[in-house]
């Protein structure tokens, strides 16, 4: 009987954790773009970040560019889609730009010191990517690039947390958010690629 009922209980949480954290969720912004950037209290170019090698980094450096910021760890299951984003960076470094966030916010899943981060994602991947210093995506320690990302007063209009490793969030080239996207989204995902073409 309790093996029975801890069986059932370790399945239904593995379905939950599955819906919850492999969902294709997209969140976009509001067709009135007027509108939001009025309510835009602060603009994402005057965010400053710690490179993985911890030096400041001026985020006003990638005007112009669209931007995919991820929540990255070296010990998840979406480990793999470093690869997948080298690739896409790489390919679109004309136009866009990708910066990683290691965060250990789920699970512990990202453990390195940031010399063990930076060797993985060389040796694993050919990350070549900015990659920044390890930060918390949520809760009360959340990063000031994160914050912005997920208040509504300084980006318009999005209050959607990385529910899991590896979620996106597009900028525009202006600087303004206009997508969110779960984990299991790839730039070869086709509601990737149809928001990155606006």
């Amino acid at each position: 009987m309790y093996n029975n009922t801890l069986l059932f209980l370790t399945l239904a949480f593995c379905m939950a954790a599955s819906s919850c954290f492999d969902a294709n969720q997209v969140s976009s912004r509001p067709q009135e773009s007027a509108a939001i950037v009025k309510t835009m209290q602060s603009s994402f170019y005057q965010l400053q970040a710690n490179s993985l090698e911890g030096k400041p980094v001026s985020l006003d450096q990638f005007k112009g560019k669209k931007i995919i910021v991820l929540n990255v760890a070296s010990k998840c299951g979406y480990t793999p889609q470093y690869a997948d984003w080298e690739r896409f960076f790489q390919s679109h470094k004309d136009q866009a730009v990708v910066l990683g966030f290691p965060s250990n916010n789920f699970m512990g899943q990202e453990p390195g010191s940031a010399e063990e981060i930076a060797e993985f994602c060389q040796k694993n991947y050919g990350v070549s990517f900015p990659m920044f210093e390890k930060v918390d995506v949520k809760g009360e320690g959340i990063s000031p690039v994160y914050k912005w990302l997920t208040d509504p007063a300084q980006n318009g209009w999005n209050k959607q947390e990385p529910s899991w490793n590896f979620c996106k969030y597009l900028i525009n080239e202006k600087g303004e958010l206009t997508h969110f996207f779960a984990s299991k989204v790839t730039p070869e995902s086709p509601e990737f690629k149809e928001a990155f073409s606006k």
